[in-house]
């Protein structure tokens, strides 16, 4: 199952990372774009990331909603919530695999874990940032 599905109210419809597209002059109609930040300041951030097998990410969030594609490998998510001052697991982990997407809302507490040779495109909404929990 994707993150998508996993956080349903996240998709490529109600994410910001798919916001703000703009037409470009001298393109084919239908054709729009988003560029960069901090050249646009209603860019994103784009990263290309490469993650060894049995790396991992700590319980962090994010400024801006994100987007990782899975180029090739397998990771997972586990979303957390904050329960008396504890952090708990928020659902079951999610595994996405080559080919798959997945979202995090902006804020939303999660780590991540690369079960094989990952290749990622990350993009995030606006100026990254690696948030830990308080």
């Amino acid at each position: 199952m994707s993150a998508d599905r996993a956080n349903s109210n996240v998709t490529s419809e109600t994410s910001d990372v798919w916001s703000h597209h703009v037409p470009v002059p001298g393109t084919p109609d239908g054709f729009t774009l988003r560029t960069c930040y901090p050249a646009n300041p209603n860019g994103v951030e784009v990263m290309l990331e490469r993650w060894r097998p049995g790396t991992e990410e700590p319980p962090h969030s994010h400024p801006g909603d994100d987007m990782t594609v899975v180029v090739e490998g397998k990771m997972s998510i586990q979303f957390y919530r904050k329960e008396a001052g504890e952090l708990v697991p928020d659902g079951e982990r999610i595994f996405l695999h080559k080919g798959e997407v997945g979202y995090v809302r902006a804020g939303r507490i999660h780590d991540a874990k690369y079960i094989e040779d990952c290749k990622l495109v990350y993009v995030h909404n606006k100026a990254f940032g690696f948030q830990l929990p308080d």
